[in-house]
């Protein structure tokens, strides 16, 4: 079709997307060029913006690498992981769901480890954490035999793949759940931690004066065939910035209960007060078990990619914390 007008550019490129021989890939492009050449319209996009966008998405590819995605950051710090997360999971976005993001920092392949033994594989500070999780289906029944992959940051507020002080696959391990569908790990308290901010999501908490900071949170990613994969992050209530994290995660039903104890019978010798505990169950639905793509696969070995604060002075006022 030979373009007469900004009128018939959306229409010509709908033509061509018709031809597309399966169906989804038409439903999901048709959409994206209307609502992407509606927004064009509606904000009279000018020709310097878009060179400018271009330019963005380019530095996304440029800023990703083995040990870092880019990409999920700037889904994430737009809300989008977590709408895809939510209208995917609890029945479609009808009721509450354990389910939550993937986040940037998983990684395949990370140490078996035996229920009730421990995720520090470095020394790590920090108070101790016991864990006991449990995975059930819709009617409450345990899942028996399911793989459950745990990650966190150091106190520091660092994963390993970050920080090249720390062990590889230090504070991640991969459980097996036993007939009452239950793993149990210990490990450190997590802490709370700021996401890069040297490429184009940096720019973005910039221009819209946010920080740039995840509230402290544990990851879970269970796995079992007859079920669809589960993948989740367990939040501290009390942390700072549960209510304005920096990737829109945090949903009531992800808010742990992370108990503190003092004077108290520590599960293991040698505990030093205070340690924590977190009891929690995770609801599976049945489907497909399918693992995700892993966001990244190496590990840091300088100290580059270590996360820097925004400045308060980038911030807006109402969100430093």
């Amino acid at each position: 079709m030979i373009i007469d007008g900004p009128d018939s550019v959306t229409q010509a490129v709908l033509s061509e997307i018709a031809h597309a021989p399966d169906p989804r890939f038409r439903e999901v492009m048709t959409a994206l060029v209307k609502h992407l050449h509606a927004f064009v319209r509606e904000v009279k996009l000018s020709e310097e913006e878009f060179h400018q966008a271009c330019a963005i998405v380019n530095s996304i590819g440029q800023s990703s690498n083995s040990f870092h995605n880019e990409a999920v950051l700037m889904s994430g710090s737009l809300g989008v992981s977590t709408l895809v997360c939510l209208l995917n999971n609890g029945k479609n976005g009808a009721t509450e769901t354990t389910a939550n993001l993937l986040g940037p920092f998983w990684r395949l392949d990370s140490p078996r480890t035996e229920n009730g033994g421990s995720i520090i594989r470095s020394p790590t500070p920090g108070p101790e954490l016991f864990v006991n999780a449990w995975a059930k289906d819709r009617d409450g029944k345990p899942v028996a035999g399911a793989e459950v992959d745990v990650w966190q940051s150091s106190t520091e507020g660092l994963y390993e793949n970050q920080d090249p002080t720390q062990a590889d696959m230090n504070l991640r391990g991969k459980f097996t759940t036993d007939a009452d569908g239950h793993i149990a790990f210990r490990s450190i308290k997590p802490a709370g931690y700021p996401i890069p901010i040297d490429g184009p999501v940096g720019d973005l908490l910039k221009a819209q004066g946010r920080h740039n900071m995840r509230p402290a949170h544990l990851h879970f990613l269970i796995y079992k065939p007859g079920f669809k994969t589960h993948i989740s992050q367990v939040y501290l209530p009390d942390d700072p910035n549960i209510e304005t994290d920096v990737q829109f995660g945090v949903t009531k039903r992800l808010l742990g209960d992370y108990v503190r104890h003092e004077n108290e019978k520590p599960p293991a010798p040698g505990v030093k007060d205070p340690w924590f505990s977190l009891d929690y169950t995770f609801i599976m639905d049945a489907g497909t078990a399918k693992l995700p793509r892993a966001p990244i696969e190496d590990k840091a070995t300088t100290s580059e990619m270590r996360p820097k604060y925004l400045p308060a002075a980038d911030r807006a006022p109402a969100m430093a914390k």
